[in-house]
């Protein structure tokens, strides 16, 4: 804390200037009422919604000096004008703040020193037992009924507990964990890139196993997989940023199970990405009914006709040519028989393509010429940012002239690159 000179406040941000002193500056006595100012407007600026509307109340107010108008003019009754007039200090605007409703003396617990005694007794005594059965040996010990509740209290003041390590445990993680959204809570609009809906699929052969996460619009059914050796939450991440390169994006919601491969490293990757995101609900595969359908496609009319193989990148490499069918070639019922890639330009929609990568190979704004890491910024999985940037200067050295795609080949390109299907793509050049 630091005091000004011949004024009468003090200063209680230190960091603020002591980054002002090591950047060559003093703060002099003449600007400390700018910083007060500052300070002031800077401290309202975490108003709530609620209180800066009252503000304008009485703002219009001082204009008009005229309560029937004001009321009428904003739609409230004058008696919450004159209860919000007589709380109102214009020196300080949280006066305008919503006031706890919570009652002013709350009901208490009350347990005589008589029943805690021998609460604890018959708790030690009979350690395993839960609350409501010692509430019924208590009842007919003693001849006196007292509520489960009160046993409860008991037990937890004095941690009488049969396994306390892992009920302290228990108690962590409930303290620790969110409330999960619900995909019921959300209201589903008909627009592309709305919702993504998210799977996985666990593939058993010859005691090997091998994973395939899906994904798939809720709206235009564009879909888009990939193999994994692991279904953890890396691979899970690692997923998630080819579909937003995938989608330029483009996404507002996704929906996941409540599996652990979508925790930790995906959890993070949807902060990071400001995705908004909803759970299915436990064994209730009817609330990502759209994903679990493709996830029977793509076993039906892929897998089982022999194409499966535990070699990841030869899986891929095949996974992404029926990728291509599935969405440019393959009528869809819900779509009235219309590939999706159709129907989104029959809707007058984009489709899902990247398209500030592909407008030309000399124009990449992904990557910069003297570093690739620098750039446009599409959040690229971070092991392929390499390998992607040698591919664009292959093409540069294989083809001098620029070359723009067409929508349907920039989507094509987009699914082999994130398969890393290098070679197909010079292919299809």
């Amino acid at each position: 804390m630091e005091k000004i000179e011949n004024y009468d406040f003090e200063y209680y941000d230190r960091g603020l200037i002591n980054n002002i002193y090591r950047s060559g500056f003093h703060l002099d006595g003449s600007l400390s009422f700018l910083y007060q100012m500052l300070k002031q407007i800077d401290k309202y600026s975490y108003l709530s919604k609620e209180a800066k509307n009252r503000i304008k109340w009485f703002d219009y107010y001082r204009k008009t000096d005229n309560i029937s108008l004001t009321c009428r003019h904003f739609g409230i009754s004058r008696k919450t004008f004159h209860k919000w007039k007589k709380v109102y200090n214009p020196t300080n605007l949280f006066s305008l703040e919503n006031k706890s409703k919570t009652p002013k003396r709350k009901r208490q617990p009350v347990i005589t020193d008589l029943q805690e005694s021998r609460i604890i007794l018959l708790r030690k005594k009979y350690l395993c037992y839960s609350k409501i059965k010692l509430a019924k040996i208590y009842e007919n010990l003693y001849e006196e009924k007292i509520s489960s509740w009160k046993i409860q209290r008991v037990i937890q003041r004095y941690k009488l507990y049969s396994h306390p390590k892992r009920t302290a445990k228990i108690t962590k993680k409930r303290l620790r964990s969110q409330r999960k959204k619900k995909i019921t809570e959300l209201k589903k609009k008909k627009r592309v890139g709305f919702l993504l809906c998210l799977d996985t699929i666990e593939l058993r052969s010859l005691n090997v196993k091998r994973y395939i996460f899906t994904a798939i619009d809720n709206f235009s059914k564009v879909a888009f997989a990939r193999m994994y050796k692991k279904a953890n939450s890396y691979n899970a991440s690692d997923f998630l940023n080819r579909l937003i390169y995938l989608v330029n994006n483009n996404l507002e919601n996704i929906q996941t199970d409540n599996g652990s491969e979508f925790e930790k490293y995906f959890k993070q990757a949807c902060l990071r990405l400001n995705l908004a995101r909803y759970y299915s609900r436990p064994r209730t595969p009817k609330d990502n009914s759209v994903c679990e359908r493709f996830n029977r496609t793509i076993q039906d009319e892929f897998i089982s006709l022999g194409n499966y193989t535990p070699d990841v990148p030869r899986f891929n490499r095949n996974l992404t040519e029926w990728l291509i069918e599935y969405n440019f070639n393959r009528p869809h019922i819900s779509l009235n028989y219309e590939t999706p890639i159709n129907f989104n330009n029959s809707t007058k929609v984009l489709p899902m393509y990247p398209s500030d990568t592909f407008t030309c190979f000399y124009n990449t704004k992904c990557y910069n010429n003297s570093n690739p890491f620098i750039g446009g910024g599409c959040p690229i999985w971070a092991s392929q940012k390499n390998q992607i940037y040698w591919f664009f200067c292959l093409c540069n050295e294989f083809f001098p002239k620029p070359f723009c795609l067409t929508i349907a080949r920039r989507t094509i390109f987009s699914l082999y690159i994130l398969n890393d299907c290098f070679a197909e793509v010079i292919i299809q050049i």
